[in-house]
């Protein structure tokens, strides 16, 4: 990226009015609405301008009229009508598709675009955004994992700003340090809700009982990835991309008390961490925010009545699938395009009651294991190895499931 992780964007504020103005992929989901709060606190700096939904029309609608939003994209479904789309401001614009979501982000408004988009469909509006000069407030973690080479290949220096908490923490924790001063990152964990279990009894968790995360409220994909720790895999991927590092240099680290949000360790020995409320408004807001730091967004923690924190290794035998990714990661190429397909595959088929929590992973190793890694050329291979893992991993489920 040019320089070691994000900074503050040099282009001129689009707006010419004192605000940025911010396009929103995935409003509806759970980091877009709690980045709406973020606009919400600070609409003398933040401005909403643009904002794309999956299938949600009747959310999309609601937040466009809250905002006065004109211009607008929903990716999937059948074209919105009727009460949907009743009470939309004058003059809308709502286009439908992928390429409508990518349109967005071309805006000459939009300074930034936040991507909350699930899964590997956000690939295409962030390269879109980047390479049209944006911020982008990345949410997503499969732009870097499924085509980590194309997405950092685009990115000017400064311009990806990372919305995870753990990644934020880190990118914190590394201003005003030296280039090459990182020696190891220790990416905290809080473990899941099944922290403890061994491998028999993880077999019957219930898609109810794996989607009750006891840190974080996050979407449903997400919550089954930390439950299994594919979650934690996906970041360390994420980690090596955006700080220039090593698979080698990044450690996971169980913390259940999700104080820390993750640790930067340096040559000379010294260990920076980043800690602060469970409140992902925070990390959403600095990536918009930064260099800056405006008014917090959540209540501060009184560290006097926080407890002991405590720190140990995942159990790697019972949640096989952090494995998996670090492998995938050691590999490289198309291997994480390849882990990380298979994945939205097994995790949606766990969801709908179809296969068990520990078959997700056995899913993964098979796509795995019939993937020849290669070299990543451009998104249309990325997209080509995505698809073919998808069929593999769907024909690993029927199996399972008969």
């Amino acid at each position: 990226m040019g320089e070691r992780g994000p900074g503050g964007l040099a282009r001129r504020n689009a707006l010419g009015e004192g605000r940025l103005g911010v396009c929103i992929l995935g409003c509806t989901g759970s980091i877009g609405r709690q980045a709406l709060d973020v606009c919400r606190q600070h609409a003398d700096k933040l401005k909403v301008v643009a904002l794309a939904a999956g299938s949600d029309a009747r959310g999309l609608v609601r937040i466009s009229r809250e905002f006065g939003v004109t211009d607008l994209a929903l990716a999937h479904g059948e074209r919105a009508t009727g009460d949907a789309l009743s009470g939309l401001p004058q003059g809308t614009r709502l286009a439908y598709g992928e390429g409508a979501v990518e349109d967005l982000t071309l805006l000459p408004d939009v300074d930034a675009v936040i991507v909350a988009i699930v899964g590997a469909a956000a690939i295409g509006p962030t390269l879109a955004a980047l390479k049209a000069g944006k911020r982008v407030a990345l949410a997503n973690k499969e732009c870097l994992v499924a085509a980590g080479s194309l997405v950092v290949g685009a990115a000017g220096p400064g311009q990806i700003l990372p919305v995870d908490s753990e990644h934020s923490a880190i990118f914190q924790c590394l201003q005003g340090e030296p280039e090459g001063a990182l020696s190891r990152i220790w990416l905290t964990c809080s473990g899941g809700p099944f922290r403890g279990f061994d491998r028999e009894r993880l077999s019957g968790v219930t898609p109810d009982e794996a989607l009750a995360h006891p840190t974080w409220s996050m979407g449903p994909k997400i919550t089954v990835d930390s439950a299994t720790l594919m979650n934690k895999g996906l970041e360390v991927i994420e980690a090596t991309w955006l700080f220039d590092a090593d698979v080698s240099q990044v450690t996971v680290l169980v913390h259940p008390q999700s104080a820390i949000h993750s640790m930067v360790e340096f040559s000379d020995g010294s260990v920076k961490a980043q800690l602060g409320p469970q409140d992902m408004r925070i990390p959403i807001q600095y990536a918009l925010s930064h260099p800056k730091r405006w008014g917090a967004p959540a209540e501060s923690v009184d560290w006097r009545a926080q407890g002991p924190l405590e720190f140990s290794a995942p159990d790697l035998e019972t949640f096989r699938c952090l494995g998996l990714a670090i492998e995938a990661c050691r590999v490289g190429g198309t291997l994480p395009c390849a882990m990380n397909a298979a994945n939205e595959v097994a995790n949606l088929a766990f969801r709908e009651g179809r296969i068990r929590l520990t078959d997700i992973d056995v899913v993964i190793e098979a796509v795995m294991d019939a993937t020849a890694p290669e070299t990543v050329s451009d998104l249309d291979h990325v997209l080509a190895v995505d698809e073919r893992a998808r069929r593999q991993a769907a024909v690993c489920v029927s199996k399972l499931r008969a």
